[in-house]
C-alpha cells in the first residue's frame, strides 16, 4: 500500500483555496500510483474555525466541499478532516470528523473522541465526543483513524498541579481491540518550541506499545496567533521514525507500508530552539499578511534590540521592499541609537524616514503646563512621547495601508513595561511570546553568518530612552533574572513561594508577580501575539481583569 502524507497550509474559511490544494494533491498522488492520501484535521475549513462553526451556512459549505473533493477520488482513497453534523437529538450539533472518500463518494465518517479544552483549545464548545469505534479496509489492510488529541490521553506534566491523564477513555485501547494493521492520525497541532519533541515521543511510544505503524499528518501555516509547523511523521511498529516531513513548509511525501520495517530510520537531532522560533515568527508574519490580504508593514525602528529583531523578521517574511520604518528620535535619543537604526535599515535595504518628535513633545508640554502646574515630571511625560510615536506610526499605517507591527517582548508584556496606545500599538505582536533574553539570543542567531543587526544594538544596555540616561534596569530586575522568575510563574504556573524557595530573591519574585498580576488589563488590549511557547499571552492564558487573587 502506497500512502501519501499531504502536509498543506490552509486558510480558515477559504473553501476555494483549501479545496483546490486538496484536489491537486489527490490528482498528483493518483497519477503516482498511491492507494491512500491523508490530509490534516479540519483541512476543508481550516483550523481553528472557532465560532464560524456556529454558522449553518459555514457547515453547509464544508460538507459541499467534501462532496466535490470525493468526486476526484477515482482510484485512490482520501482521508480528509471536516466538521460533520451530529444526527442525535441530544448533545452538541457537530463532530470533529475524518471523512473517508473513495470511488467518488463518502464511504464513512470517523469522529474525534478526545476534545481538548485547555490552553488554546476549546473544542468541547463546539463538538460532541465520539463514542463508537470502527476500522476502514483498504487492499486487505485494516486502518484505524484517529484525530489529533486522540493520541494524547497521556501527556507530559509541566507543573505539580497538572495531570498526566486528562481523559477517562483511551481511543487507542478501543481501536486496538479491533486489530488494526496501521493507525492514521490527522492533526492540527500548534507549534511551540518544545512541542515537536513531545509529539514525536508520544507517537513513537504509541506505535511501539501497540506494535502498529503510525502515520501522522499535521498542517502547516499560521492562523492569527497560532503557528503550525507540520513536521508530519511515519513511524514503524517499533516506534522508529521512517519519514519526517519538512517543518514550516508545505510538503507531500510517499510511504510504502510493506517497507516500513526495512526502511532506514531517521535519527535527526532536535532543531535548536532559536532556529525554530525564528522560522515560526517568519511564517507567522508571512501568513498573517497573506491571509489578511495585506502586503506591507511598518514599525518604529529605535536602535533597540526589540525593533531590530522585529524588522528583520518582517523583511524576511514580506521582502525588504514591503517594509517601511520610521525613526522617531526624541531629545533623549542617543546619537548611536539613531545610527544603529540607520545602519540596520541600510543592511536590510528597507525604506526609512527620520521624524524627530521634540517639537511635538514640546507642544504637548506647553498645552498641559497649566494643568500640571506645580507637579514634577514623571511617567506621564514619558508616556506622552510613546503615544506621539504611536500616533505617527498609525498615521503612516492609515495613509499607506501598512500594518503596524508591535515590537514589545514577552518580558515587557508580562510586567506592563509598555504604554497603551503608544508602543503597545499594532495589528500583530511579533515578539510578544519571546522573553527579552531570547530576543537577544535571536539577534545573535540572525547575525550568525554576517552582521545584519549592528553589534552595538546587541551589547548596549536596554533603554526606552524616554528620560535622561534611562535604562530598563532602573525599573526592572536584570532580564537574566527576571525572565527566569517569569518563566516559572507563567509557563510552569508555580506559586511565588516555591520560586523563592528555589533560591530566587524574595523581593524580586514578589515585585515581578505583582507586576504580572496588576497588568492583565494592558495585555487584554494588546495586538494578537504570535505563539511560540507552551503558554503565551492571549487565547491560552485567561486571567480575570478584575481580581484580587
Amino acid at each position: 500500500m502506497k500512502i501519501a502524507l499531504a502536509q498543506l497550509n490552509y486558510h480558515v474559511g477559504n473553501f476555494q483555496s483549501n479545496t483546490e490544494k486538496i484536489i491537486k494533491a489527490i490528482n498528483n498522488a493518483q497519477n503516482d500510483g498511491c492507494d491512500l492520501i491523508v490530509f490534516s484535521e479540519l483541512a476543508v475549513c481550516g483550523y481553528p474555525p472557532l465560532d464560524l462553526l456556529e454558522r449553518e451556512e459555514f457547515i453547509e459549505q464544508c460538507l459541499l466541499q467534501v462532496d466535490i473533493i470525493a468526486t476526484e477520488c477515482k482510484s485512490i482513497m482520501a482521508i480528509v478532516g471536516c466538521p460533520s453534523i451530529n444526527p442525535e437529538p441530544m448533545g452538541k450539533k457537530l463532530f470533529n470528523s475524518a471523512f473517508v472518500l473513495a470511488e467518488g463518494k463518502v464511504q464513512s465518517v470517523h469522529h474525534k473522541t478526545l476534545l481538548p479544552n485547555y490552553d488554546v483549545f476549546d473544542e468541547y464548545r463546539y463538538f460532541q465526543p465520539n463514542s463508537e469505534f470502527s476500522l476502514v479496509e483498504l487492499k486487505g489492510k485494516k486502518l484505524a483513524i484517529t484525530i489529533c488529541e486522540d493520541l494524547w490521553d497521556e501527556q507530559p506534566v509541566f507543573n505539580s498541579f497538572a495531570k498526566s491523564k486528562l481523559y477517562k477513555k483511551s481511543p487507542m485501547k478501543e481501536l486496538k481491540q479491533l486489530n488494526p494493521d496501521l493507525v492514521i492520525n490527522i492533526a492540527a497541532s500548534p507549534f511551540s518550541y518544545n512541542q515537536g519533541q513531545i509529539r514525536q515521543q508520544i507517537i513513537s511510544q504509541k506505535a511501539a506499545k501497540n506494535n502498529i505503524p503510525f502515520f501522522y499528518v499535521n498542517q502547516i501555516g499560521a492562523n492569527t496567533e497560532l503557528v503550525f509547523d507540520g513536521s508530519s511523521l511515519a513511524v514503524n511498529c517499533k516506534g522508529e521514525i521512517i519519514k519526517q516531513l519538512n517543518s514550516f513548509k508545505e510538503d507531500i511525501q510517499y510511504c510504502e507500508l510493506s517497507h516500513m520495517d526495512s526502511s532506514p530510520t531517521i535519527h535527526a537531532k532536535p532543531r535548536e530552539k532559536l532556529s525554530l522560533i525564528h522560522d515560526a515568527l517568519v511564517l507567522g508574519v508571512k501568513d498573517y499578511f497573506n491571509k489578511m490580504g495585506f502586503t506591507k508593514a511598518t514599525l518604529g525602528l529605535s536602535g533597540g534590540i526589540d525593533s531590530a529583531v522585529t524588522v528583520v523578521v518582517a523583511a524576511r517574511a514580506l521582502g525588504p521592499e514591503n517594509v517601511r520604518v520610521l525613526l522617531l528620535p526624541s531629545k533623549y535619543s542617543s546619537d548611536h541609537s539613531i545610527k544603529d537604526a540607520e545602519d540596520l535599515a541600510n543592511n536590510l535595504g528597507i525604506q526609512y524616514d527620520i521624524v524627530p518628535i521634540k517639537g511635538i513633545v514640546d507642544g504637548f508640554d506647553n498645552t498641559l503646563a497649566p494643568l500640571f502646574k506645580g507637579l514634577d515630571a514623571d511617567v506621564t511625560e514619558e508616556n506622552i512621547q510613546a503615544r506621539i510615536r504611536g500616533t505617527l506610526l498609525m498615521a503612516l499605517s492609515n495613509k499607506f495601508g501598512h500594518i503596524l507591527l508591535n515590537t514589545s517582548n514577552k518580558s515587557e508584556a508580562a510586567v506592563g513595561y509598555g504604554t497603551l496606545y503608544g508602543d503597545m500599538n499594532g495589528g500583530l505582536s511579533v515578539l510578544g511570546d519571546v522573553y527579552k533574553t531570547d530576543v537577544f539570543a535571536l539577534a545573535r542567531y540572525i547575525n550568525k553568518d554576517e552582521e545584519i543587526i549592528p553589534v552595538n544594538t546587541i551589547v548596549k544596555p536596554p533603554s526606552a530612552e524616554l528620560r535622561p540616561d534611562q535604562k530598563d534596569s532602573d525599573s526592572l530586575p536584570d532580564y537574566d533574572l527576571l525572565d527566569q522568575v517569569l518563566f516559572n510563574y507563567i509557563e510552569k504556573n508555580e506559586h511565588p513561594q516555591k520560586i523563592i524557595d528555589a533560591g530566587f530573591d524574595a523581593a524580586v519574585v514578589n515585585k515581578a508577580v505583582r507586576l504580572v498580576n496588576m497588568n492583565e488589563y494592558k495585555r487584554f488590549q494588546t495586538a494578537p501575539i504570535i505563539r511560540v511557547s507552551s503558554k503565551a499571552f492571549g487565547l491560552g492564558r485567561r486571567i480575570p481583569l478584575v481580581s484580587k487573587f
